[in-house]
Order: structure tokens, then C-alpha cells, then sequence
């Protein structure tokens, strides 16, 4: 009962705030990987240069270029979920440690229960975490498109030098796709923080999220410089 008592020091506002972020955090991320074909996004364009990469790979010798390009992509991943982890330790202590950031919010004249504070954080944790375990599927999806590299022929008369990129760009499309949700989990975490200053702080933080997704997936210069005719 006293837990409900608690959780009630949340308004109307509140649940509206955290509804609006974590269902444009889902309709965001189906958006852009299933954008409509008059507006296709840059994770999408770029998807089709990594299936004609496996395609060039199969006549190219050596392979150092196609190792070393995977070999850096995996490392993102490998840092990016390191940073994640020690995002959550810090999350996790600073939950463990409530009655002192409620101390900085009464400063600050953001008084409120600790349990307030606690759920705040967990709400950023959420995406954080979602985001550490999507860098750790696409790192080892990184790793199944290097052994299936590694199993293609670079005789092209092969019958199965082809079918065996195109399984390789498959797994190296599928594991940008996981990289990328994780990106966008760690935007939406620095959003769900805003929610420290209030509900109305979490509706702006969101939607100044929302912005820059957009904005980077479907109107940036690299998406235009995708998008340029070629000779």
C-alpha cells in the first residue's frame, strides 16, 4: 500500500509523457527500418551499398580491406556496449544512492518522494539496456557474416561464390539493424532523463529526440549525398 501511495505522487501528465516516449521509440524505429519507398531513410540506402560490398568482395584479393571494415565495425559495437554497461552501473548506483539525488532535487526545488526519482531513472535504464543487448546481438551477428566472408570463393565460377555474399550481406544488414536500434536506445535514454525535471521536461526531450532521428534518417546530408545520381 505504501509503494501505491507513492507511485500516486505521479500525475496525468506523467503517464501521458512516458506513453508518448516509448511509443514513438517503437514507431520510430519500424518507420525507418520500413520506410515508404518515396522516402527511404539512410539506414535503408546504406543496406544496399553493404550488398554490393559482399557481391565486390567475391573477386577482390586479398580480403584485408573486407577484415579490416568488419573488424572496425564489430569494435563499435564491442565500445558502445561497454559504454551502455557502465551507464547501467552508474544508473544502478545512483538508484541504490536515491536519498542523495533527492537532496540535489530539493535543492533545486524539485522535491518529490525517492521512489519518484528511482522509477525516473529506471525509465532511462529501459532504453540503456535494450540498447547494451542490441550491440551484443550485433556484434555476434558481425562475427556470423565474417565466417560466412570467410566461406566464400573468389573463383566467381564457383555456383556458390554468390549465394554465399549475398548471405553475408543478409547477416551484415541484419546486424547494422541491431547497431542501429541500439543508437537509437541511447538517444531515447538521454530523452527518458528529462523526465528528472518534470513531465513536461520528458514531452520536449522526447519530441527534441524524435526531431534529430528524423531529421538524421530522412533529411541529412549524408542521406542526400546517398541519394546523388551517379556516372
Amino acid at each position: 500500500m505504501e509503494l501505491i501511495d507513492q507511485l500516486r505522487h505521479f500525475s496525468l501528465l506523467d503517464a501521458i509523457a512516458v506513453i508518448y516516449l516509448v511509443g514513438a521509440w517503437g514507431i520510430l524505429g519500424y518507420i525507418i527500418e520500413n520506410p515508404p519507398r518515396k522516402r527511404i531513410s539512410t539506414s535503408v540506402l546504406v543496406a544496399d551499398y553493404r550488398r554490393e560490398w559482399m557481391v565486390h568482395m567475391i573477386t577482390r584479393k586479398p580480403r584485408i580491406f573486407d577484415a579490416t571494415v568488419l573488424s572496425t565495425l564489430r569494435e563499435g559495437t564491442s565500445f558502445l556496449a561497454s559504454a551502455c554497461l557502465i551507464a547501467i552501473g552508474g544508473g544502478l548506483a545512483a538508484i541504490s544512492n536515491a536519498e542523495r539525488l533527492s537532496g540535489v532535487a530539493r535543492d533545486l526545488a524539485l522535491d518529490a518522494p525517492q521512489i519518484i526519482w528511482e522509477v525516473k531513472i529506471l525509465l532511462a535504464l529501459f532504453f540503456v539496456t535494450n540498447a547494451f543487448l542490441k550491440f551484443i546481438w550485433s556484434n555476434r551477428l558481425f562475427g556470423y557474416c565474417g565466417v560466412v566472408m570467410a566461406s566464400v570463393s573468389n573463383d566467381e565460377t564457383d555456383p556458390q561464390a554468390l549465394p554465399r555474399a549475398k548471405k553475408a550481406g543478409d547477416l551484415n544488414i541484419t546486424a547494422a539493424r541491431a547497431f542501429n536500434a541500439g543508437i537509437r536506445g541511447i538517444y531515447f535514454a538521454l530523452g527518458a532523463l528529462s523526465w528528472l525535471v518534470g513531465p513536461v521536461g520528458l514531452l520536449i526531450g522526447g519530441t527534441l529526440v524524435i526531431f534529430v532521428m528524423l531529421r538524421r534518417e530522412f533529411a541529412s546530408t549524408s542521406r542526400a549525398i546517398l541519394l546523388r545520381d551517379e556516372p
